[in-house]
């Protein structure tokens, strides 16, 4: 599946490398990846592999699992479809509580003791995705733990994920687009050096101009 998922997200330049023209981060840091699963949603065949790829995941590892929750706002359309096929509820959780109505955070029902899956696109450092977690936690919500459709596999959100017990299992990862773009042609075999040595130290640039 992480192959195949690769692929895909190759092919859509959902996954976009960049070796030698680094984009910046709004941190400032240099990456030769810029990663926008949005773009997945737009490909029948590509929405496909991911919500059945996502629904495979959920089945596997949180076989328990009672409702999804999608992270706002990438997160939600995937929980939806993916729901729909495991014919579960879902929802999603804000990044704030609204200033108005009901001044809600959590969008759909949820009972104090459910078991939750997050559904997320993406996985940098961990930190988002942790918000989400904790806001479903303070409402009661047991989190099983989260599918992803992509991770880069940082040490920060490996640590982060670890010291909070939550879980993550994602389709893909770094490692895999790497090697499948090597192989495939979008990148030069050196260049796959280049992107796991940003993967290990994002904060450490000596992978540029190599």
């Amino acid at each position: 599946m992480k192959n195949t998922i690769a692929k895909d997200l190759l092919k859509i330049q959902a996954v976009f490398l960049r070796p030698d023209e680094p984009f910046t981060w709004a941190s400032g840091i240099k990456s030769p990846i810029y990663c926008d699963n949005r773009l997945t949603l737009s490909d029948h065949q590509v929405r496909t592999d991911v919500e059945s790829g996502l629904a495979a995941l959920v089945k596997e590892h949180y076989p328990e699992a009672e409702v999804l929750m999608g992270t706002s706002t990438a997160g939600i359309a995937h929980a939806a479809i993916t729901a729909q096929m495991l014919e579960l509820p879902m929802g999603y959780v804000r990044s704030g509580a609204k200033d108005h109505g009901r001044k809600n955070q959590i969008e759909g029902k949820l009972v104090p003791g459910q078991k939750v899956v997050v559904v997320e696109d993406l996985i940098s450092t961990g930190g988002s995705v942790l918000e989400v977690v904790d806001v479903l936690r303070q409402a009661g919500a047991e989190v099983l733990g989260i599918v992803s459709i992509f991770t880069y596999g940082m040490k920060k959100s490996v640590d982060r994920l670890a010291e909070a017990n939550v879980k993550n299992v994602s389709l893909t990862d770094l490692d895999t687009v790497a090697a499948v773009a090597a192989a495939e042609g979008y990148i030069r075999p050196e260049d796959q050096a280049r992107l796991i040595a940003f993967r290990n130290n994002p904060s450490d640039e000596s992978w540029i101009g190599k």
